[in-house]
């Protein structure tokens, strides 16, 4: 039996610490069939408030758009050979403004949790670059799973169970 948790306090060192360990992500989103799709990323996180809230510097790639066009609704998966895992369900939305492309670009800079994230600079000039995207990603369930401790303590955002 899954064990809920009713504040992401309750779980979020872990969930730091997975994920900084971790880094990458398979995004699943899906088309206008409810065909999935994966991907592997590397988005970041913070906690706002007590909440989660991701980040992910992307490119907008048409397949990408036109699936969180159709269903906003993606999932983000973390696995490690040491039966850690972190799932985050999560509804995605692009945002361009300038001030919130620098704040994503500084997370990634510094790292959100520790050891996750990335030189943006690798792939984009700097966060006025036009090809840089960047979706905003509302957890609205999150499991984290410690190796032998199935199936793992369970968060859900406030009103969303």
């Amino acid at each position: 039996m899954t064990n809920h948790v009713a504040s992401f306090d309750e779980i979020k060192d872990e969930f730091d610490t997975y994920i900084g360990d971790i880094v990458y992500a398979t995004m699943t989103t899906v088309d206008q069939k409810g065909r999935p799709r994966a991907r592997v990323l590397i988005p970041v996180w913070e906690s706002v408030d007590g909440l989660p809230l991701g980040w992910l510097a992307t490119y907008r790639t048409p397949v990408k758009a036109a699936h969180l066009a159709g269903n906003p609704h993606s999932t983000f998966s973390y696995w490690t050979p040491r039966q850690n895992a972190v799932s985050i369900d999560t509804v995605a939305t692009w945002v361009d403004d300038l001030e919130t492309k620098r704040h994503v670009w500084d997370l990634y800079r510094r790292t959100s949790p520790q050891g996750a994230g990335y030189n943006l600079g690798n792939f984009w000039r700097d966060p006025e670059d036009p090809k840089l995207h960047v979706l905003r990603l509302e957890p609205w369930r999150v499991q984290v799973i410690r190796r032998g401790n199935l199936p793992g303590r369970l968060w859900y955002a406030p009103g969303k169970r």
